[in-house]
């Protein structure tokens, strides 16, 4: 697999221009920490040998607790990889087993406590809205991640997706089921707590100190072009997206022929505006008016400031020197308030 990983990168350099600048790199999606790190050094030297990299590139392994051991910590700092996002997700036994996770709490704790002595730049997950965590659970969560010091914090909403064991336990009504107002209630918790420790909610998911702001997910949230690398990896270049086919033996089989898995779907304006829409609303640099304009046209400008009067009234979204933003009070609907300013066909 990983000589099809370097096959494929090598065969989409042409989709970078020549002096297009890579500022990012993530091993991320499914369980990139099984690799070894002289197999993500291997990885990352083919990207260097086929494209220009920053000097300053962020890069990034996705890593379980469970996975990182001192051995496994310390081989990934020898190589070019600069920053960790671990799933902690909780720091509780009772969360973690709820969430079907591998690792336990003592793993969570012991695993953050040894990537701290070797990387600085450090980004931990933890889920909110999970059945039964009081909120004073939540906040020991929080102050737990903050005592540890990472200076970057990703936090999400507990989804139950069908087929899981999550999802059978609530039918059977072994456990109770995700509620909103409890998910809305944890959400303001993490604002408060964090804005106050100094980190800035960046995006709706995303909270950094200054200097620390994921370039992978700034990158996405900001429209930037993407090649995702792998089985069922997505790509963008701003007129097109492109993914892979999902099966590992016709992935491999494909790279082996020098030909790359993947179908393409053309963008229409619409559907850029309605992406520009929900992805500018979840952050901090909201959605600009004139590039509306300049970009989709006058009649998606007239569109949008039709349809966003309504929330601007009600105090959901906030219209500051052309560009608008979503409001505290607003925060946590912001995807719904982006949905009622999508252009339907």
């Amino acid at each position: 697999m990983i000589f099809a990983l370097c096959n494929e990168i090598k065969l989409r350099k042409t989709e970078i221009e020549d002096q297009e600048i890579i500022e990012t790199i993530y091993f991320g999606g499914g369980t990139p920490s099984i690799l070894e790190a002289p197999e993500v050094k291997f990885i990352i030297d083919t990207i260097y040998e086929n494209y220009l990299v920053s000097d300053q590139a962020e890069i990034t392994v996705e890593a379980n607790p469970d996975d990182l051991t001192e051995a496994k910590i310390t081989s990934l700092a020898k190589t070019q990889v600069n920053r960790l996002s671990i799933g902690i997700q909780s720091f509780f036994d009772d969360d973690l087993k709820m969430m079907n996770r591998a690792h336990n709490a003592t793993e969570a704790r012991h695993s953050l406590s040894l990537a701290t002595q070797k990387f600085d730049n450090i980004s931990i997950d933890l889920i909110y809205g999970v059945p039964g965590m009081s909120m004073e659970r939540w906040k020991e969560n929080l102050y737990i991640a903050l005592e540890s010091g990472v200076p970057h914090i990703s936090s999400y909403a507990l989804t139950v997706e069908p087929g899981t064991a999550l999802s059978s336990f609530i039918k059977k009504g072994t456990m109770a089921p995700v509620k909103d107002e409890l998910a809305q209630q944890h959400f303001e918790i993490l604002i408060e707590t964090l804005e106050k420790a100094g980190f800035e909610n960046y995006e709706f998911s995303n909270f950094g100190k200054a200097g620390y702001y994921s370039k992978n997910n700034t990158a996405y949230w900001q429209g930037k072009n993407y090649i995702g690398i792998g089985p069922s990896a997505h790509s963008y270049n701003g007129n097109q997206r492109s993914w892979n086919v999902r099966n590992n033996s016709k992935y491999l089989k494909a790279l082996q022929q020098n030909e790359l898995p993947k179908e393409i779907e053309d963008l229409s304006v619409t559907d850029k505006y309605n992406e520009y829409i929900m992805t500018g609303l979840r952050t901090i640099w909201g959605v600009s008016l004139l590039k509306i304009e300049s970009d989709f046209g006058i009649h998606y400008k007239k569109h949008i400031l039709l349809l966003s009067k309504k929330h601007i009234d009600e105090g959901l979204l906030v219209l500051r020197e052309d560009v608008l933003f979503v409001s505290k009070k607003g925060k946590f609907l912001s995807d719904g308030i982006a949905s009622d300013l999508f252009f339907l066909n």
